[in-house]
């Protein structure tokens, strides 16, 4: 995908999302990464916030939709957040990652991550 974005690098959210029940009981840190296509010339030609998408409100918005009603699945919790961003009129499509770093993997592990795209319809 090419053209104007804004881009949210490592939003954390704690949240109780997961299949097994000590994820639900604990609670653990998830990370997402979100860009969102939008037309910036607009804003830019005439230096007006109302003409884009408030990248402050608009973290402050993700972190809450990752933070309530647990899901099993961060596949699950990447759609949410993709109805969210989309619900702002300016943007066109989205692309969300959601990092679960403390995944209950029983090898060692970085990170895992789901990331999908998504466009207005």
């Amino acid at each position: 995908m090419t053209g104007d974005h804004i881009t949210l690098t490592g939003l954390q959210a704690f949240a109780f999302h997961g299949v097994l029940p000590e994820e639900r009981a604990d609670g653990q840190v998830f990370t997402l990464d979100v860009t969102v296509w939008l037309d910036l010339s607009v804003s830019a030609r005439g230096d007006d916030l109302t003409e884009t998408i408030h990248y402050g409100q608009l973290a402050e918005e993700i972190v809450s939709a990752a933070e309530r009603d647990p899901v099993d699945l961060i596949e699950t919790l990447a759609e949410r957040v993709a109805r969210v961003v989309l619900s702002h009129e300016p943007a066109t499509a989205v692309r969300v990652t959601v990092h679960k770093p403390n995944a209950p993997i029983s090898v060692p592990f970085s990170d895992v991550s789901v990331t999908i795209t998504r466009l207005r319809t």
